[in-house]
């Protein structure tokens, strides 16, 4: 068997075996096949897709790739959160302390800014020595102590995936369901949880513009995960716009701490506390989304859930006076106010756009080994619906690098559309998906 030949068989639109998956898979998890072969296959994944039978193949292929975490330490229920990426989420840095403040184990292997989508590793590292390369056995005992854990993943824990993630960023391969589900599933398999929720994404802002592509992709990890035993559950959410009101590292993480203290914008709350709520429900502490959301409320209101993120990051070695006072965390030289030219209400703010900007001005990268800039990004985001005059701030740019923000203002000149007509409000859950059931 040749690499090349399962290549030239893929990009003929010929389904892959079993075995040629996991043969390909094998070899590029011990460098025997280069990342040259690898993009060639998913790209023509990307163009030719794959049969159900083939995404789980590579799915299983990605997650023997490496060893199964043994959670038998655990003692409660082990659920976990995945998005599948959006601009402005910050969602799982409340999620976890906020659900584990609960009674539910949370470990969360989590990645890096993917395309033009933030990544949560990179808002955790801009908490100063917040650490996120852990072993599993650290990454157990954080769990135990805490309730949960965000860390990346390992070496050892589905390195296929992790090699195949890096590229995929480059190689223009990113929005493809297969690559997406098996990536996801592949992680969230290793981990060998009892369920997974599911942040299925759709807009300009996310992989799948459109509903019935997230729809897809949420029924196809929903397949995987109860193939194999897993309580599943996904939520089609919208990112046509951008989660909360800021976008960039630090400044999420700032969002994060206001979130966490009872002050976090409506609709980053919704999505969190509907995401959280489903978890409850798969971890079976609660009987329905009324008392699940009651729980968590409580949470909120009694400060628990804060504790738990402060203690999150004291295990992970991070300095816990930046989250006291926030303030201190990476702050940029400059900040200039992006003005509406022209009096209404707003209809759009394209998170496309507003995920470009961020690229430019340093808050994510534009290739795998880039650095980014903790402190650059975009605040201060007005939300559709929102009455402006002429000359009132649309956002704050946060910048340390002139030249960057004139670019970045190119792409926010395509960010927003104003018009003297209210708009329809925005459904943020438009599905809750689970196991044989639409609804």
């Amino acid at each position: 068997m040749l690499p090349q030949w399962i290549i030239e068989k893929k990009r003929d639109g010929e389904a892959l075996t079993k075995k040629e998956i996991q043969w390909f898979i094998n070899g590029y998890a011990d460098n025997s096949i280069p990342d040259y072969q690898m993009s060639a296959l998913a790209m023509a994944i990307f163009l030719r897709g794959m049969t159900p039978g083939e995404i789980t193949a590579l799915t299983e292929a990605m997650m023997h790739s490496g060893e199964i975490v043994d959670t038998s330490s655990l003692s409660a229920p082990i659920i976990d959160k995945h998005s599948t990426g959006g601009i402005g989420d910050k969602v799982s840095l409340i999620l976890a302390p906020l659900v584990a403040s609960c009674g539910v184990a949370v470990p969360m292997l989590s990645g890096r800014g993917l395309g033009i989508t933030g990544g949560t590793l990179d808002k955790l590292e801009s908490i100063p020595g917040y650490k996120t390369n852990l072993s599993i056995t650290e990454f157990l005992e954080i769990i135990d102590k805490c309730g949960c854990s965000i860390m990346g993943q390992t070496d050892t824990l589905a390195p296929a995936d992790k090699k195949l993630y890096a590229l995929r960023d480059v190689t223009g391969t990113v929005p493809s369901i297969p690559l997406i589900s098996a990536s996801i599933m592949s992680k969230k398999l290793a981990e060998n949880t009892h369920g997974l929720v599911l942040d299925v994404k759709w807009g300009k802002g996310a992989f799948m513009k459109n509903v019935e592509d997230a729809r897809k992709l949420a029924t196809t990890m929903i397949d995987i995960g109860n193939s194999m035993g897993k309580g599943m559950t996904a939520l089609l959410t919208d990112m046509n716009q951008p989660l909360g009101k800021t976008a960039g590292n630090a400044l999420e993480v700032i969002e994060t701490v206001d979130a966490l203290q009872g002050s976090g914008p409506a609709d980053l709350m919704k999505i969190t506390m509907a995401l959280s709520a489903e978890m409850l429900l798969l971890a079976g502490l609660a009987n329905d989304m009324t008392a699940a959301t009651a729980q968590l409320q409580s949470k909120l209101d009694s400060g628990h859930a804060f504790e738990a993120f402060k203690k999150m990051v004291i295990l992970h070695g991070g300095d816990i006076s930046y989250i006291d006072n926030p303030s201190k965390l990476p702050s940029a030289a400059n900040l200039v106010h992006y003005p509406a030219n022209e009096n209404g209400f707003i209809h759009e703010v394209n998170a496309e756009m507003i995920g470009r900007a961020c690229i430019v001005l340093g808050a994510g990268r534009k290739n795998v080994d880039e650095n980014i800039d903790p402190a650059v990004g975009i605040s201060g985001i007005v939300k559709t619906g929102d009455n402006v005059s002429k000359g009132d701030p649309l956002l704050l740019i946060h910048s340390n690098n002139a030249r960057k923000t004139e670019e970045a203002k190119s792409f926010l000149d395509k960010a927003f559309s104003i018009s003297t007509e209210t708009p329809e409000p925005t459904v943020l859950i438009i599905s809750t998906i689970k196991p044989n059931e639409d609804k």
